[in-house]
């Protein structure tokens, strides 16, 4: 498409955007479809004028548009004549400086090289918004770690051993005959030396210096790995240049090299935690797939030692078999033996390992942390035990010293001793209670919990709604629980995801939970549209629902078993609905998405057809006397037994299966936050429960009149009659789309699961989520991407055995 000569050129970008929507023929929907952007974007973009526009945004439109270069030369124009900020006109991204050096300066990673491909502008701007989610998710999770509360802790580190870093020259991707040294005096020289030392505010500098793009970023247990990955994903972000890679961090502990390669791993979880990537692009590929495969993510994998012990070296040779810039962080020792039974340490990687904070780190810091208002009145702080740890005059102050050199125990001495009243530090020094290092780790890690959950004057939380409270002692049951539902043979996992906390039950109490809820939702559906129609007496109403619900729940429990026995999970939906559909930007394409559907459910529903016959025979038997075991009888239930199944199963099947083609990814603002996340598969639910309550009614009532028909010939006289197929239709087309709801979708089994029976239990409270929130607020939890995770392993570690000792 051109606009030509005849085309009235405008100095306006918003009447030009719809001038050239109109001459492609398309509604503002249809562009939104295509494009990924808002309805509500499109028309404030058209409508008004000297708006802050994003080149990104803009990119997208043109897409969607087919322009050719002309008309995005115009397009192009128009933006630079807005009264746009000139970051948000240079980029899908606002940025400072780009992270490239000067010319005489070496490239940093991620600009060092191109992209495999030159990345479409839906890509892009896919890319801008991801960084932008990153930068906001991580920034939050600084402030609820008090990182720069008062000061940052002074994390340093050096060099690693050799033994577990690639040759120099292979870090700095070094020509045949360059050499080059790793020495913590100098600063990069390409035929010299490379300063791998520093503090928490040079990580991205210091990354910045590595050619091949590649880190190894080693520590024990709590000295800071987590808190310098997010300084550098912020610094990173902060000088982020499209089209550099965009740091994002993800959890490699839940990765199984044998099962999965780094790249779908990798596009499965950016999928997870960032739902409106399942959109696809105009080749093909979903969004997240596409900004893997051009090169613009780095990956910052946390937590390799938590990979079980027999995957490790799997994972590192499968690390080793890809050049792909990363930072990878690690425990040594768990390190170390991966790369003794790997042969080999991480191919082209430098590293550096954590090293202890000082005494001097210690005065600067504690002190500053106990405000007046915060403190005990009788206690005196911490200059009295940091006056003993200087003088180094008893073996309990030494005791401290050695707990007291990672932040992990710095800042649980500092929630407990310096943000809650009458605490004194000065009982961290009594030999008696504490002679080990180990047995002040255990104090600190056990009355973390308690004292976040002190009891505090009610009040009103950000959103204005009162503040729970929450019993210290039952809250340290239930993070324990949580804690230990985590753990897997030889793993324990991090990720605490909603709807995977039922997950733990037994499958024998999963299947019946599941039984008993469907079996309700249809007796109780059955119950009502026999009420209202009042077409027999109270009793046979009654009778009639008890038994479709007996019928249908043993249905719908043997679909569900099946499905746990194949090794079938209820995944959230990463989708909502719309009745008006692009050309692009779903899922899947709706034929593929259709046919999938429906050969999955028709077997569910045919089962379910089944037992609505057996019901059906039973009822007859009680009120209209007719023997059960005549052959008569026989044969027409085997014979409703058939027709009810093709009604039941060809029904469901085919309103699922166009069910499924309307589905559409979520929107490119949906930031999938846990509580988001939830909130939003809660509204797909109810979305699909209202479509699909009438559309299975009126397909069962008027399909089953189509299938009574054809069979009419073949197996005798059949009745159908209209009334009673309403009936029959409304009853379960309103009782399977609640049986779907609660047991067949991730939000269901959260409701019936974590709502109701782990609370029934005593296993978990019974506003879960407000729980989960609550507890992220106090710092015990915090978030990655879609789950929760906790604080940090130690914690999680000590609150599971907690809660086995019990």
């Amino acid at each position: 498409m051109h606009l030509g000569r005849s085309c009235e050129v405008t100095d306006q970008l918003g009447p030009l955007l719809r001038q050239l929507r109109n001459q492609a023929g398309l509604t503002q929907e249809a562009v939104a479809e295509r494009s990924g952007v808002s309805v509500r974007t499109i028309r404030r973009l058209e409508s008004a004028t000297n708006l802050d526009h994003r080149l990104g945004t803009l990119n997208l439109l043109a897409d969607a548009l087919e322009l050719g270069s002309a008309d995005r030369e115009h397009l192009a124009t128009m933006l630079a004549r807005a009264d746009t900020p000139a970051a948000a006109m240079a980029q899908a991204l606002p940025a400072g400086p780009g992270p490239s050096g000067s010319a005489g300066e070496p490239p940093r990673s991620p600009s060092d090289r191109a992209p495999v491909s030159a990345p479409s502008a839906a890509v892009l701007a896919a890319a801008g918004a991801l960084a932008r989610e990153a930068r906001r998710g991580w920034q939050r999770e600084e402030e609820q770690r008090q990182v720069h509360d008062p000061f940052p802790l002074p994390l340093r580190w050096r060099s690693a051993p050799e033994s577990l870093m690639d040759y120099p020259a292979n870090v700095q991707r070094l020509p045949p005959g360059a050499t080059a040294q790793l020495d913590l005096g100098g600063d990069l020289d390409l035929g010299g030396e490379l300063d791998l030392g520093g503090e928490l505010h040079r990580i991205a500098e210091v990354y910045g210096r590595i050619r091949s793009g590649r880190l190894v970023i080693l520590g024990r247990a709590g000295s800071g790995k987590s808190i310098l990955l997010i300084r550098f994903v912020l610094d990173f972000l902060a000088t982020l240049s499209l089209p550099d890679r965009v740091p994002l961090i993800f959890n490699i502990g839940t990765w199984d090299a044998t099962a999965a390669t780094l790249r779908d791993w990798l596009v499965g979880q950016l999928l997870r935690d960032h739902p409106h990537l399942a959109r696809r692009t105009p080749g093909g590929p979903t969004l997240a797939a596409a900004l893997v495969d051009a090169d613009l993510i780095l990956p910052v994998l946390d937590g390799f030692d938590e990979i079980a012990e027999g995957l490790r070296r799997d994972a590192l040779e499968a690390l080793n078999a890809t050049s792909l810039p990363l930072v990878l962080t690690s425990r040594r020792d768990e390190y170390a033996d991966a790369v003794r039974r790997a042969g080999a340490p991480l191919n082209w990687a430098a590293g550096i390992e954590l090293v202890d904070l000082t005494l001097d780190d210690l005065t600067a810091y504690l002190p500053r942390t106990a405000r007046p208002a915060g403190r005990g009145e009788t206690g005196a702080g911490w200059d009295p035990v940091l006056e003993q740890l200087q003088t180094r005059q008893s073996p309990a102050g030494g005791v401290l010293t050695t707990v007291l050199t990672t932040p992990l125990m710095v800042a649980l001495a500092r929630t407990m001793y310096s943000e809650a009243p009458h605490r004194d530090p000065v009982e961290l020094l009594d030999s008696t209670r504490f002679p080990s290092a180990e047995s002040v780790e255990k104090h600190l890690l056990a009355g973390f919990v308690s004292t976040v959950y002190r009891p505090s004057l009610p009040g009103r939380n950000a959103g204005g709604r009162w503040r729970q409270a929450w019993d210290p002692q039952r809250a340290a049951h239930w993070l324990g629980y949580l804690a230990h539902q985590l753990v897997r043979p030889h793993q324990l996992r991090r990720d605490l995801a909603w709807w995977q906390l039922g997950d733990s039950l037994r499958r024998s109490t999963r299947i019946g939970v599941a039984t008993v809820v469907s079996a309700l939702c249809i007796a109780g559906s059955t119950w009502t549209v026999g009420l209202v129609a009042a077409q027999v007496s109270p009793g046979q109403i009654l009778m009639e629902g008890a038994m479709m619900g007996l019928s249908a729940g043993l249905a719908f429990g043997t679909v569900y078993a099946a499905i746990l026995a194949f090794g079938g999970t209820f995944q959230p939906a990463h989708v909502r609905l719309r009745l008006r559909r692009g050309r692009s930007g779903s899922a899947r394409p709706p034929a593929r998405a259709f046919t999938l559907r429906f050969a999955v459910v028709l077997l569910g529903g045919f089962v379910m057809g089944v037992g609505c016959a057996v019901a059906v025979a039973v009822v007859r038997a009680r009120y209209w006397e007719t023997p059960p075991t005549s052959p008569e009888t026989i044969r027409a239930t085997l014979i409703n037994m058939l027709v009810f199944g093709l009604i039941f199963g060809l029904a469901v099947g085919l309103v699922f299966g166009l069910l499924a083609a309307l589905e559409v990814p979520v929107d490119v603002s949906f930031a999938a936050t846990p509580v988001h996340f939830l909130s939003a598969n809660r509204a797909t639910v109810g979305q699909q429960v209202l479509i699909l309550a009438p559309a299975l009614a009126l397909t069962i009532a008027f399909g089953g009149r189509l299938v009574v028909n054809l069979l009419q010939g073949p197996l005798g006289p059949l009745n159908w009659e209209l009334p009673d197929a309403l009936l029959i239709g409304a009853a379960g087309g309103l009782g399977s789309a609640l049986s779907y709801a609660f047991c067949f979708t991730a939000w269901g089994q959260w409701v019936i699961l974590c709502r109701v029976w782990l609370p029934l239990t005593g296993r978990l409270p019974w506003n879960t989520i407000a729980f989960l929130e609550h507890a992220y607020h106090r710092g015990v939890l915090r978030q990655s991407g879609a789950v929760y995770q906790f604080r940090h392993f130690r914690l999680q570690e000590h609150l599971n055995h907690s809660y086995r000792k019990r």
